[in-house]
């Protein structure tokens, strides 16, 4: 090789270690704290390690605060919030990417255009409509809330991996006898499982990580999500970093589980086409 290209060979790994160290050193940070005593978060100043560590605060957020209940509720209202607005956005996507109808690109529009209202100047009318119907402090009305949100983007989103699928597909199934719904569900919904998966993990990180709407529309612990709960270590004189980061590194491990889950079938969206056939 060349002395010009082994620099830029070099130049470019360190650029994307670059990246990941800075994309990691956030969740480092994070650790390093909650593992930390209290008399040892100001005392030692800014250190890459504390020289004492402590389970304390996953002990204090376990067994002594709400933040179970927290949990669970984000499992939840995330899981529920993911299954709801997959199984839409893939009926709704392929009937846009197969269909056409006097009134589809109408439809189109008005999902854009609900992707450019701010949702703080939404937070008010969403909870006029759901208060009546008992749904301001429930973990239904979040996820009607967070479903009606996430999905026009999914749609989008699934109509682009139905786009891919040529249609020859399902016109050989039907000629065989098989009806739009059989050759859909047999044939181009395995297809589209790397966009499943996509959306499944973009819809349930959007909805675990969401604070606005959660913070609004619940009003009491029984009902909150962990990204309220986590507020819950924010008291009016001082802030308990160490048990907030703690909760901070439990409330990452779902997430985690869940897109080590489904990684293999994002690998095959990511690579879908990359090799010629």
């Amino acid at each position: 090789m060349r002395p010009s290209r082994i620099l830029l060979t070099v130049a470019h790994r360190l650029a994307i270690l670059c990246y990941v160290a800075v994309a990691l050193f956030p969740l480092f940070w994070l650790l390093k704290v909650s593992v930390t005593p209290n008399r040892l978060l100001y005392s030692e100043g800014v250190r890459m390690w504390p020289s004492e560590m402590t389970l304390e605060h996953f002990t204090f957020v376990i067994a002594h605060s709400a933040f179970p209940t927290f949990f669970k509720n984000s499992l939840v209202v995330s899981g529920a919030t993911a299954l709801v607005v997959t199984v839409l956005a893939s009926l709704s996507g392929y009937a846009l990417s197969r269909f056409s109808f006097r009134a589809k690109y109408w439809i189109v529009a008005l999902m854009l255009l609900t992707q450019m209202f701010p949702l703080v100047m939404l937070v008010a009318p969403i909870f006029k409509m759901l208060s009546p119907l008992g749904l301001t402090n429930s973990l239904t009305g979040l996820v009607i809330v967070y479903s009606a949100f996430n999905v026009p983007f999914a749609t989008f989103l699934m109509q682009s991996f139905f786009d891919g699928i040529p249609k020859d597909l399902e016109e050989a199934a039907m000629i065989d006898g098989a009806t739009q719904f059989v050759a859909f569900r047999q044939i181009i919904l395995p297809l589209t499982l790397p966009g499943i998966a996509a959306t499944l993990g973009f819809v349930f990180t959007a909805a675990w990580s969401e604070l606005l709407f959660a913070l609004m529309l619940i009003s009491g612990n029984d009902a909150a999500t962990f990204p309220v709960g986590l507020l819950s270590f924010v008291s009016k004189f001082s802030v308990d970093f160490g048990q907030m980061m703690a909760a901070g590194v439990l409330a990452l491990i779902p997430a985690c589980l869940f897109f080590l889950l489904i990684q293999r079938y994002l690998v095959q969206g990511l690579t879908a086409g990359a090799v010629k056939g």
